[in-house]
């Protein structure tokens, strides 16, 4: 196979792989939010909105962008169309390198035995400046772990040693029920501004479901270059 003709094949999977996540979170929208009333619908791009997107803490992937363009995901690292979407986001982060700020924040879905598990083993190895490693490895694995009952917490205990994390520390962190708040605000901020089910995707305060990648890039071009 010649170099184009596999990039053409590539590019066609990687759309469909989009659109499958894209079908999978509608499908699955509503899983996330415990009650109703804490779902409804908020007034988006609103100051208030944007300041429950991004907090001071909020985990970036990558290098900070100009400020222009501004992606925040919520995320479940057990969800499948949250995997599905982990390689489109991938490639835009190399594209947009520089340009777009990269946000993630957690929002664990109750249905997923060990969504806070995960979640809570990302954010102790985040307190030891290694969340994105970490990220990436529950994505890498999750079909490994997903989609299972029983707690998988002894099974990121040894991702944690895999990336050479201090374990006293990853341990203390995992134990610490503020690790467990950390992700819960999280969670809650997502309730806040109407998130339902994962991924949910907001650039610059505003929530959009695009269908295909190229969508996808046509509304960060417009963010880029607005």
């Amino acid at each position: 196979m010649t170099p184009v003709k596999r990039n053409a094949v590539i590019s066609a999977v990687v759309v469909a792989v989009f659109a499958v996540a894209v079908v999978v979170a509608s499908l699955t929208l509503g899983t996330g939010a415990t009650d109703p009333a804490d779902a409804a619908e908020p007034d988006r791009g609103t100051a208030s909105t944007t300041g429950l997107l991004v907090r001071a803490d909020s985990h970036r992937l990558g290098q900070a962008g100009t400020g222009k363009a501004v992606l925040v995901e919520f995320l479940d690292f057990e969800c499948e169309a949250c995997r599905a979407a982990y390689p489109v986001v991938e490639d835009l982060r190399t594209k947009y390198a520089g340009k777009v700020d990269f946000v993630v924040r957690y929002f664990p879905i109750p249905s997923h035995a060990n969504a806070v598990n995960a979640a809570v083993a990302v954010e102790a190895a985040a307190q030891q400046g290694q969340f994105e490693a970490m990220y990436k490895r529950m994505y890498d694995t999750q079909d490994q772990w997903g989609e299972q009952q029983d707690s998988k917490a002894s099974v990121f205990r040894g991702f944690a040693q895999d990336l050479g994390l201090d374990m006293a520390a990853y341990d203390q962190a995992v134990a610490d029920p503020a690790t467990a708040a950390r992700v819960e605000k999280d969670r809650q901020d997502g309730l806040a501004v109407g998130v339902q089910g994962t991924p949910t995707f907001f650039l610059n305060g505003r929530q959009f479901k695009p269908a295909t990648v190229q969508e996808f890039e046509a509304q960060l071009d417009a963010a880029v270059n607005g």
